[in-house]
């Protein structure tokens, strides 16, 4: 008996397949010592919040999740700030409503989830909005350097880039310089609690 049963053992330790946790891959920023937290203007600053029901409310209105990468695309690109000031964007295609954001560098993405926001309604928000980031980083990459960001970053985060190791440094400093152009400025809220 003993023998079947640890034969059993083995054969449920080899047939079974472990699936692997699936998350948002995110890099915490470093500690640091903030007296004072920097200081954002209001037009800079795109609300995003996600109540008990997964309803989105975005700058106050409510939204449906397959708009908002197009609203989020808007505001990091509109490049409001006036042409001549340290703040215009020179690449921004956007509206250039005074209204909204200056630039991509300014813009900051504040997203508030009530504590009973759905797991599956989070991870669509986030990826909504990284989206967002990825068709601007796309678009500058294409037009300074002839290809993808998001290929270029996944190859080479693949260990898949077919080129010298030459070829690859350079590519990560042109990987780096779009990010400093359009950096990810996420800001995560505390969840809100919820009401009865």
């Amino acid at each position: 008996m003993a023998d079947i049963a640890f034969l059993l053992l083995i054969f449920f330790l080899v047939t079974t397949t472990i699936e692997k946790d699936k998350g948002i891959a995110r890099q915490l920023p470093p500690i640091e010592d903030v007296e004072d937290p920097p200081i954002i203007k209001q037009k800079n600053l795109f609300i995003v919040n996600v109540n008990r029901h997964d309803q989105l409310l975005v700058e106050e209105n409510l939204m449906n999740i397959k708009d908002l990468r197009q609203a989020a695309i808007e505001f990091i690109d509109n490049g409001g700030a006036p042409a001549g000031s340290p703040e215009h964007c020179s690449f921004c295609q956007g509206n250039r409503l005074p209204g909204s954001s200056d630039n991509p560098n300014k813009a900051v993405i504040s997203v508030q989830n009530d504590r009973l926001t759905s797991y599956k309604m989070y991870i669509a928000v986030q990826n909504e909005l990284v989206a967002a980031y990825n068709f601007l980083r796309d678009r500058e990459s294409q037009r300074k350097f002839g290809w993808k960001f998001t290929e270029m970053k996944r190859s080479i985060d693949d260990g898949n880039f077919n080129g010298s190791a030459a070829q690859q440094e350079r590519i990560e400093g042109q990987l780096q310089e779009i990010q400093d152009m359009i950096p990810l400025k996420l800001s995560e809220a505390e969840p809100k609690k919820s009401g009865s």
